[in-house]
């Protein structure tokens, strides 16, 4: 009887077969795809782009398919998500995703076509940074106060730009207005590249920016840079007060980007993209690039990153509900 059982023990064996790696032929290999992936951006250029742009390549590398970034703005970064939302869950569609249509829309547009936590499912929250205050070198300010006191005595003559309606750049900026008294008019873009070209233009005269987004103007004197949007200084712009420090206790902002896909995508296509991401973060030439431009560096789980924007969800709807924000 025992004889018997060892021999079925080794057919099976057998049967399953030893391959070339070493790894049992029958054995569950890691998920990969089958065809080419689309990265879809709903912002145009801008940080957001920058990192589907670097991810991209090096998932090609490990994952043998071609990964195509699309940007699809629009309504606030909803057109992109939405896109990505209904889509095939079949691992083969993926979504940068940021504070607007991921937190913020949610509660600012009175109709989404999709629910962030019911039709997306989170896979890593890959980076945050504060913010910080920009402004035209012809805006006579060089503090805060001194920006405050300005628009004060200009009420609704001037202008605000942000990188899309529901962006953390818009609701930052509206935070601002409401805790300083301000009247100034909100001029939405499709994307960081045109809110800053207007910006370097004189088009706009201010806006919450993702450092990386300012940052290469402030040495040529096309931006100056006020102050920050972090609970502390920010460790690359050690210089630059906080928003808290300048006159305006506990006022922080914080801006985000992950990697979503559709829900009902595997979980081993999850997992396996998890992984990737996390790793390809960390890589030493990709970590300098997301350090160069005063990113921090996260690569949460997928539990973390719905945890986190649960919690993104409520704050932004308290200030959006605290400050009387509408889509335009």
């Amino acid at each position: 009887m025992e004889r018997r059982n060892v021999l079925k023990a080794m057919a099976a064996i057998g049967a399953v077969g030893i391959g070339a790696t070493g790894r049992p032929v029958g054995a569950q290999q890691a998920w990969t795809p089958s065809k080419p992936v689309r990265i879809i951006v709903p912002v145009a250029g801008g940080t957001n782009d920058l990192l589907a742009r670097l991810i991209g390549p090096k998932l090609s590398e490990v994952l043998g398919q071609p990964f195509i970034v699309e940007n699809r703005p629009g309504a606030g970064g909803n057109i992109g998500a939405d896109h990505v939302a209904k889509s095939e869950p079949d691992g083969h569609t993926l979504l940068i995703g940021y504070n607007g249509p991921i937190a913020v829309n949610v509660t600012l547009f009175k109709r989404m076509p999709y629910h962030p936590l019911k039709d997306l499912a989170p896979i890593t929250l890959m980076v945050t940074a504060p913010q910080v205050l920009a402004v035209h070198p012809s805006v006579p300010a060089d503090t805060v106060a001194e920006l405050v006191r300005y628009i004060k005595e200009r009420p609704g003559k001037l202008s605000y730009a942000s990188i899309a309606v529901g962006s953390a750049s818009h609701l930052t900026f509206e935070m601002f207005k409401s805790r300083a008294g301000l009247e100034i008019v909100h001029v939405p873009y499709r994307g960081s590249a045109p809110a800053v070209t207007d910006l370097l233009g004189g088009q706009v005269q201010a806006a919450f920016l993702v450092p990386g987004n300012a940052l290469p103007y402030v040495p040529t004197k096309q931006l100056k840079l006020l102050a920050t949007t972090g609970r502390k200084r920010f460790q690359g712009l050690p210089d630059l007060p906080t928003i808290a420090e300048s006159g305006y206790p506990d006022f922080e902002a914080i801006a985000w980007i992950g990697l979503l896909a559709p829900a009902g995508t595997p979980q081993a296509a999850i997992s396996r993209y998890h992984e990737e991401v996390t790793k390809i973060l960390q890589m030493p030439e990709i970590r300098q690039k997301l350090v160069e431009i005063q990113f921090d560096v996260i690569g949460s789980t997928p539990e973390q990153f719905r945890d986190h924007i649960r919690k993104e969800i409520d704050l932004w709807g308290a200030v959006i509900k605290q400050t009387g924000a509408t889509v335009e």
